[in-house]
């Protein structure tokens, strides 16, 4: 039996994030330091006071999210000997600290990467208009449908981006692309098929300008031999070797999360309790509904 650590992504941010462990652990307030001076920007300043308009830059919002659950998990970490994970995984942009989790990066090297990824997203964003919407309850298969359907009949950009858990899936795509296939969604029988505020379209081809800067960054990066495996988003299967945990990273910017099929690919190879690290707990509400007898917790 075993014990997965698992780490959210984008939109788990909130105001005040972090402020906890800043006051009261002086191992928090290192890596908070450290983090400043990496950036080149004081992010604990805007994590503890900003609003939520100022967390919502892509640029500010991942390595927030980051660096409260790298605290988060360190803080686990040192304090119980139970805490070290038999395998690992993060949504999206979690699925760096999960390579932190399991010794591939160092947190250093994984704040920098995180920091180029969201810069470059950014860049990508302002490129094209683009955007992301929430489908409710519409099967898989039937969602991936009207994507091709939308994109084979407009040459506008619709894929889909997130499977979360069954009967939740997230489309990207470009601005005109998305609202199309939301209403076709609708009349295809989706409880809801809503348009997210998000910067651009996330996971998708539209990444690509942001894929071919990141790619360069991590193959500049030094990756270590992982303590156990991590069940990568675009993969959904624990990878243990370097080269290809490398590709799987660069390939997430413009492929699909398949954390439906990464859980059920960890529960398959054993795991019966799930610890989410990090701000909030949407990463223990999907699991539940992926299968609702694990068991699941989380610090945050």
């Amino acid at each position: 039996m075993k014990h997965a650590f698992v780490f959210p992504g984008q939109g788990s941010q909130f105001p005040g994030m972090g402020k906890e462990h800043y006051d009261n652990s002086a191992f928090a307030k290192k890596l908070f330091e450290q983090a400043n001076e990496l950036l080149g920007f004081r992010i604990s300043d805007i994590m503890f006071n900003g609003t939520e308009a100022d967390l919502k830059q892509t640029n500010v919002t991942q390595p927030a999210v980051f660096l409260h659950s790298i605290i988060a998990y360190k803080s686990i970490d040192r304090s119980t000997s139970s805490a070290s994970p038999d395998m690992v995984a993060g949504h999206s942009l979690g699925e760096f600290s999960a390579l932190v989790a399991n010794g591939t990066l160092s947190f250093e090297d994984a704040l920098k990467l995180v920091s180029i990824r969201a810069q470059a997203m950014q860049k990508a964003c302002e490129i094209t208009p683009s955007t992301m919407a929430a489908v409710l309850n519409l099967a898989d298969d039937k969602v991936e449908a009207i994507c091709t359907e939308v994109q084979n009949e407009t040459g506008e950009v619709v894929v889909p981006a997130n499977y979360n858990c069954p009967g939740q899936l997230v489309i990207s795509g470009s601005v005109k692309g998305i609202e199309i296939a939301c209403e076709r969604m609708k009349a295809a029988g989706a409880k809801r098929a809503l348009v997210l505020p998000v910067g651009g379209a996330f996971h998708s081809s539209l990444m690509l300008p942001a894929k071919q800067e990141l790619a360069a960054a991590i193959e500049a990066t030094k990756f270590h031999s992982p303590t156990c495996a991590v069940y990568q988003n675009v993969a959904a299967k624990g990878v243990m070797d370097k080269e290809e945990i490398k590709q799987n990273l660069i390939d997430q910017l413009t492929g699909a999360v398949r954390w439906t099929q990464s859980v059920q690919a960890m529960i398959a190879d054993g795991a019966y309790k799930f610890t989410e690290a990090g701000p909030g707990k949407v990463l223990q509400g999907l699991v539940l509904k992926i299968n609702k007898e694990m068991q699941v917790d989380g610090v945050s």
